[in-house]
């Protein structure tokens, strides 16, 4: 596919992209929005930290395991109309979780949210692909990456401006009155749907919903329960081989949800997989700084989400850049693997460099996100670009769940370590903090306090078991101790904070090792060309010529191995109505 270099988009695109990008931004600031949120929440709901954890799991489960089927439907369907029932769902949801009695109901109302987000968020990115011409479609490719790369953040940096004026029902509200606003701006864009659909996939369906929510499941509950858990590894090895189900169950079928085959494309599985790593970086990220952000250098969260702003713009710019960059050079592979490649070395250089001030943090930031934004935008190029205009939905649903499952995934590594980390280490410092305080107890005893002093004992063994949780629960300690002794409060946070700095370190290493090994698949995996091989004539897969013969599948004519121009919609029997 030859794209234009300095191309503008119409009005008319450019307010397709406008709409489609709002509506994602939405549903990726929701899977971040509440974490600042929580403290909040447990003490309205009651909720316990189990169900404080599924507050936020819940929707990015139901999120994660919808979305296959989800963007099948948007393509039987009409894209357009299932979005703007994802969007009146979606703000039923939030609406919904502002009078909720307990944390059950709240989870249900993110579950819900969650559903709803699998409406949305396939069909944003189809209907963009579909909507757009050929010219134009890199663009808008790249600012719906930017968007959804930085959503996240967005999501932390209007929840902490939120919580410092009102309380966290404004989130929902917030959610509630964004959502109305997209469904109506949905009516002034057109729509598109698959010609021809067939019978949907029940069979399919089943498995890759099982498939992913087992999978996600697992990877979510292993940094608390450990990986040796029962139910983790039921989920994980039930998940892997209802995967390996579905696999078989869509290459028998006659109308697969998921055209398996696909994957021997070399762009569309490269892309898939530089999406699954990229998330994988960025979430596992996430999960670090924040905590450092926050428990280190003592931030707030709307202060903390500030500071990531340099993450946010990085991966702003060099999305918009990199498709350019990609068509200049000639090569899909170097732009995607030397993304990995920098992602890589700005992870290792954070587990290797001691992050003693924020501006060594931001250049750290600055050199992931210029990774992560050369990657993103051509990996879904190059996923979108060679999957059949009349299945644009399943194909969007497929970047969407390499992001969902890439984000559980390092979220669930760096989870593991620090908290693995973090107990190994931290025993003498609890030990300390129950020794101390049971000596204060009894020299109050000792001088006639035996209520004080019975409390005191008590409460030396809640604040050794707060201790060994984590750094969070060690910092309260803190506070609560240093009114009464700030010497052994100032122990305890050196201890707490060296117990979570070297794990801290570990986790940034293995991600970015596993971010380098990433790079050097996809430098050999990658094709130089976003549209390679394989090519479709109507509804049935062959193999061009050039693809047998490992050609970079651009045919004699200029364009890419195809048979038909993607502009072409009338022969690829996609359906366009206003």
């Amino acid at each position: 596919m030859k794209l234009p270099i300095g191309v503008r988009m119409d009005w008319r695109s450019s307010w397709l992209v406008l709409i489609a990008c709002l509506s994602v931004s939405m549903v990726v600031a929701a899977m971040a929005a509440l974490n600042t949120a929580l403290p909040d929440i447990a003490i309205d709901t009651g909720a316990d930290a189990g169900q404080m954890t599924w507050i936020v799991d819940g929707y990015t489960l139901a999120l994660a395991a919808l979305l296959l089927p989800a963007g099948a439907i948007g393509d039987r369907l009409g894209r357009r109309e299932v979005l703007i029932v994802g969007l009146v769902l979606f703000g039923v949801a939030s609406l919904a979780a502002i009078w909720v009695n307990g944390p059950e109901q709240l989870i249900l109302t993110r579950c819900l949210a969650g559903a709803a987000a699998a409406l949305i968020m396939p069909t944003t990115l189809s209907l963009i692909t579909s909507g757009m011409p050929d010219g134009q479609r890199a663009l808008g490719i790249s600012i719906w990456s930017a968007i959804a790369g930085g959503g996240a953040i967005a999501g932390f940096l209007v929840t902490g401006l939120l919580l410092e004026f009102f309380s966290w029902h404004s989130i929902f509200i917030t959610f509630a009155a964004s959502s109305a606003v997209s469904a109506v701006l949905c009516f002034t864009i057109g729509t598109s749907k698959d010609s021809d659909p067939g019978r949907f996939d029940i069979p399919g369906s089943l498995c890759s919903v099982l498939a992913v929510t087992g999978i996600v499941f697992g990877l979510l509950e292993a940094p608390h329960r450990g990986w040796d858990d029962a139910l983790v590894l039921i989920c994980l090895i039930g998940g892997i081989l209802l995967g390996v189900l579905f696999v078989v169950v869509e290459l028998r079928s006659a109308s697969p949800l998921f055209d398996i085959r696909l994957m021997r494309n070399r762009a569309f599985g490269s892309g898939s997989l530089s999406v699954a790593v990229q998330f994988l970086a960025s979430f596992g990220m996430f999960y670090l700084v924040l905590q450092l952000l926050q428990l280190v250098f003592g931030y707030s969260p709307l202060q903390s989400a500030l500071a990531l702003m340099p993450f946010v713009v990085g991966v702003g710019v060099f999305a918009m850049l990199s498709n350019w960059l990609a068509v200049r050079l000639d090569s899909l592979k170097f732009v995607i693997a030397g993304g990995a490649l920098l992602c890589g070395i700005g992870l290792t250089l954070l587990g290797l460099i001691q992050v003693d001030g924020y501006w060594t943090l931001a250049g750290i930031l600055s050199v992931i996100a210029i990774g992560i934004g050369f990657s993103s935008a051509p990996a879904t190029t190059a996923i979108m670009s060679n999957t059949p205009l009349d299945n644009q939905g399943v194909g969007s649903a497929v970047n969407d769940t390499a992001r969902e499952i890439g984000a559980a995934i390092g979220i669930a590594i760096a989870g593991s370590m620090v908290a693995a980390g973090y107990k190994a280490r931290i025993g003498p410092t609890a030990d300390l903090a129950r020794e101390q305080l049971t000596a204060y107890g009894q020299q109050q005893i000792a001088a006639g306090d035996v209520a004080g002093g019975e409390a005191t004992i008590a409460q030396a063994q809640q604040a050794a078991t707060h201790i060994e949780r984590s750094l969070a629960e060690a910092r309260v300690v803190v506070d609560n101790l240093s009114g009464r002794s700030q010497e052994l409060a100032d122990r305890i946070a050196d201890g707490s904070q060296s117990a979570f700095d070297v794990p801290f370190e570990h986790a940034s290493l293995i991600l970015g090792g596993i971010m380098l090994a990433s790079a050097a698949v996809l430098l050999w995996l990658t094709p130089r060309r976003v549209v390679e091989g394989p090519v479709y004539i109507e509804r049935s897969y062959v193999e061009s010529d050039e693809y047998e013969s490992g050609d970079d599948g651009t045919g004699d004519d200029g364009h890419s191995g195809r048979e038909h121009d993607l502009d072409d919609t009338s022969s690829r029997g996609l359906s366009t109505r206003d």
